[in-house]
């Protein structure tokens, strides 16, 4: 369940409430500023879900989970930390802030697909082991 929720919100801030604040926000710096704090965000409800899935006897089966929060980590204290270079001096490493954008936009759809595919195999898995998607049965 826990996994369904953070996919759920995974794919909400990318489809809805980031565009909405470009949208809404005629400052588009303001905008900006807001949709990387709820980036950062997402990036630490994926690393308690990633700690929590450790904790679970199933957590061979969440490889897809622990990529997923390796390339938002990597958005977030990597990319990030490039785009600002960008958008501050005109491209860093031959890229530009659009360019990194890019890079970060690709990762994040990444990480988006692999939670999904994790909770589609969660789902369809019914063989009674526990996992972030499916708890285990009482006896």
């Amino acid at each position: 369940m826990l996994l369904v929720l953070w996919a759920g919100s995974l794919w909400s801030l990318a489809l809805w409430v980031a565009p909405t604040l470009f949208f809404a926000q005629p400052d588009r710096h303001l905008a900006g500023l807001l949709a990387a704090r709820l980036f950062a965000v997402e990036t630490y409800v994926g690393l308690a879900v990633a700690v929590w899935g450790l904790a679970l006897p199933g957590r061979g089966q969440l490889r897809g989970i622990y990529i997923a929060v390796a390339l938002l980590a990597i958005n977030e204290w990597i990319v990030k930390r490039l785009m600002e270079q960008a958008h501050a001096q005109g491209a860093v490493i031959g890229l530009s802030f659009g360019a990194w954008h890019g890079v970060a936009q690709f990762g994040y759809l990444i990480a988006c697909l692999l939670v999904l595919w994790a909770v589609w195999r969660g789902g369809a898995d019914h063989s009674g082991s526990s996992t972030l998607a499916s708890p285990s049965p009482r006896r």
